[in-house]
């Protein structure tokens, strides 16, 4: 048998080359791919990073919210927008506290997308000023709230054919965050349980684990609003009267607003930035497990310094 020629040897190798590649292509398409999962929007990073626990590889998550943003005021691209109106599920907080993306969340429900509000599945606390009052949407500063949410979303993934493969497992997450978050607070004595924000948004961690609520910076239930100088007196002399040794201002927003408190009318007290109403790009507060642990251990903290 005489050796093969040239040519032969090259046409075999482009046979080779010609069935791996075939080959290649049926693996291919019967490989999962992004566009062959669902599409769940989500409005704000903390609930994104719950949704994205609970559905695991059975849904692709967008999460609207930028880390580090003030959920009040944030807005989405023109592209984020189309996308969320083609969604297979939209999961937004509620409450009134997305006022930047409102409208599209419900343009998206006006063709058709399915959307779950959680703030339709827990017991829902007021704030109340003399001036003002409405529903508090920071119902994630309880961690039993959160349980809430994560049952009721369950219920709405699986209506909309969504799996939920890390349901359990996170379930039992909550409940040890619930339990270490009710030991550090045990530690505080209960005329150290007195919280000042810049703005109202631990009501509901209040009312869980025994804290009062003693004023804010901007005595509303967002962002948006501002302060007048009659807020800032009453506030300074709740805070005299309570003797509270340190203000938690939210990292997403400045601190200048309770440094308003020194300047304006003189009262003097520490700052500490929480991440409360955003997650952070990385750190401890990236995860919502992690940002309720670290926020619980300088609450415990800056409450426990004495003036």
């Amino acid at each position: 048998m005489t050796g093969a020629t040239p040519a032969s040897r090259t046409a075999r190798a482009l046979g080779v080359v010609l069935v791996a590649a075939v080959s290649a292509a049926g693996l291919s398409a019967c490989a999962p791919s992004t566009a062959d999962r669902p599409l769940v929007a989500v409005t704000t990073n903390i609930l994104g990073d719950v949704v994205t626990e609970v559905v695991g590889d059975a849904a692709e998550v967008m999460v609207l919210m930028p880390a580090g943003a003030d959920p009040h005021s944030f807005e989405v691209s023109a592209k984020e927008a189309a996308r969320l109106r083609s969604a297979d599920l939209v999961v937004e907080n509620g409450l009134g506290l997305e006022e930047g993306v409102a409208r599209h969340v419900a343009a998206a429900a006006d063709d058709g997308v399915p959307v779950f509000t959680a703030g339709d599945a827990i017991d829902v606390l007021e704030w109340s000023t003399e001036d003002d009052s409405g529903p508090d949407p920071h119902f994630w500063t309880d961690p039993a709230r959160m349980l809430d949410v994560v049952d009721a979303l369950g219920d709405e993934l699986d209506d909309a054919g969504i799996g939920t493969p890390g349901a359990t497992d996170y379930r039992e997450r909550l409940g040890k965050l619930d339990d270490a978050m009710t030991t550090a607070f045990a530690t505080l004595p209960e005329d150290r349980r007195a919280l000042v924000t810049n703005h109202h948004v631990f009501g509901y961690l209040a009312e869980r684990f025994g804290f009062r609520v003693v004023g804010a910076v901007i005595p509303s239930g967002t962002t948006l609003a501002s302060p007048s100088a009659a807020d800032l007196r009453d506030l300074a002399a709740a805070i005299e009267e309570a003797g509270v040794p340190t203000i938690f201002a939210d990292a997403s927003q400045p601190a200048r607003l309770a440094e308003v408190l020194a300047e304006e009318v003189d009262v003097h007290v520490a700052i500490r930035p929480l991440a409360t109403e955003s997650l952070t790009a990385e750190g401890p507060a990236s995860t919502y497990l992690g940002m309720m642990r670290s926020n619980t251990d300088a609450i415990v903290d800056g409450l426990s310094t004495f003036n």
